[in-house]
């Protein structure tokens, strides 16, 4: 490669790590210049880590036969034990880090394939040069385990690498490193603001919503739900099971929320506040309705398979408004919440704490019983008029008919 070629691929990934490219994109333009400027490589990985509640990070695959088909496989937990772990501690960019290197090269021959299982891999595919990197942040500029970028190249050609490739690659490198750093950062701060604030809530914050005091006027369904009998449960199991119990329900919940359309706000102990929206206050009804029955299935499948295991088992019971809310932000200028205020969050409250009261699973308020489309009206039974605890008026609350359950 010369100058000018690698001025012009260092050019193109700056330019496009700076217009947001995401990280199968960057490498596959990457890889496909380093060919084009008569670089043999016929591999590439990239490895990138992450913070999230699941994943450790990510891997990225160029091959050369098929430059179009960049593969993108998240990996779990590498300090937990497991076939990613074991696979992890026999790399060699895993011994690379042990041993603070910042590049490995190796010909890819019988006494190389000895030294490594990835190195037997490559051999069999007929690889014949290899060449691994670690571009490392400064200690402040780690995110989570994201500390550095590695990768890895391989060639196919009996000469492998020249001086001049091995060269290139090392100068050039770096700057695809910080363009995966940018793109992985992005995803890192999407995913934080969903996980904590919720779907809707994180994107309205990445899009800039963050003005304190600034709220939108919207109709909307308030689900509020609480697990039965918590404190009961939280008492007699053992400290160890608690957090495990809340992770099991809260799963129910939230995806029977999510499948069915809805916005999970809030996680407040056991409780769930999320809001269901549409453009027809008898749809976002309906949808309300269809992840109560998701959460119930869901809940009984699960309270099945803890049973089974000895484990302590809930259920859980929910009630469903329907209002006018201020959705926003709320706080301090140091603290802000983004969710739901108003009058019908807190009627919402209130009638959850009824179902105890009155042992019902599920209450409803009148307004979501007036705003239900008919078909689900029709499966509503009244259970009588009650007085909430700080609302000003007495309303009618409804259930749904078991026997349309």
């Amino acid at each position: 490669m010369n100058f000018e070629s690698t001025a012009a691929i260092a050019s193109w990934v700056i330019k496009a790590g700076l217009a947001g490219a995401a990280e199968p994109d960057l490498l596959r333009g990457f890889c496909e210049r380093l060919v084009a400027a008569g670089l043999p490589v016929c591999r590439a990985i990239v490895i990138a880590d992450t913070l999230h509640p699941v994943h450790e990070g990510r891997v990225f695959r160029w091959f050369r036969d098929r430059p179009e088909d960049i593969e993108v496989r998240e990996y779990g937990r590498t300090n937990q034990g497991g076939d990613t772990a074991e696979s992890w501690r026999r790399s060699p960019l895993f011994h690379m880090l042990q041993t603070n290197q910042s590049a490995m090269r190796r010909r890819i021959d019988a006494e190389s394939a000895a030294e490594f299982p990835f190195f037997a891999e490559l051999l069999e595919a007929g690889q014949t040069d290899y060449l691994a990197l670690i571009d490392r942040f400064d200690a402040e500029a780690a995110i989570g385990e994201m500390d550095c970028i590695y990768s890895s190249w391989s060639s196919h050609v009996p000469a492998g690498f020249g001086d001049a490739d091995i060269a290139a690659l090392k100068f050039l490198a770096p700057a695809l490193s910080l363009a995966i750093k940018s793109a992985s950062l992005a995803r890192i701060a999407e995913t934080l603001v969903e996980t904590y604030l919720g779907r809707d809530a994180g994107r309205r914050v990445l899009n800039g919503g963050i003005e304190r005091g600034v709220a939108d006027r919207i109709e909307a369904v308030v689900w509020f739900s609480d697990l039965r009998g918590y404190t009961e449960v939280s008492d007699t199991a053992p400290p160890g099971d608690i957090i495990p119990l809340l992770n099991d329900y809260a799963e129910m919940v939230i995806s029977s929320v999510h499948e069915a359309g809805g916005d999970v706000l809030k996680l407040i102990g056991d409780g769930t506040l999320a809001i269901f929206t549409a453009e027809d206050s008898g749809q976002a009804c309906r949808a309300a309705l269809h992840a109560e029955a998701l959460m119930r299935s869901r809940i009984q499948a699960l309270n099945e398979r803890r049973a089974a295991a000895g484990a302590p088992i809930t259920t859980a019971y929910l009630a469903l408004n329907v209002g006018e809310v201020f959705y926003g932000n709320v706080g301090s200028k140091e603290r802000l919440d983004f969710t739901v205020v108003g009058p019908a969050v807190n009627e919402t409250s209130r009638i959850a704490a009824m179902c105890r009261s009155i042992e019902r699973d599920i209450l409803l308020s009148s307004a979501f019983a007036a705003a239900a489309p008919p078909a689900d009206r029709a499966r509503l039974v009244s259970v009588g008029r009650y007085a909430l605890r700080g609302v000003g008026r007495a309303q009618e609350l409804f259930t749904l008919d078991p026997e349309t359950r």
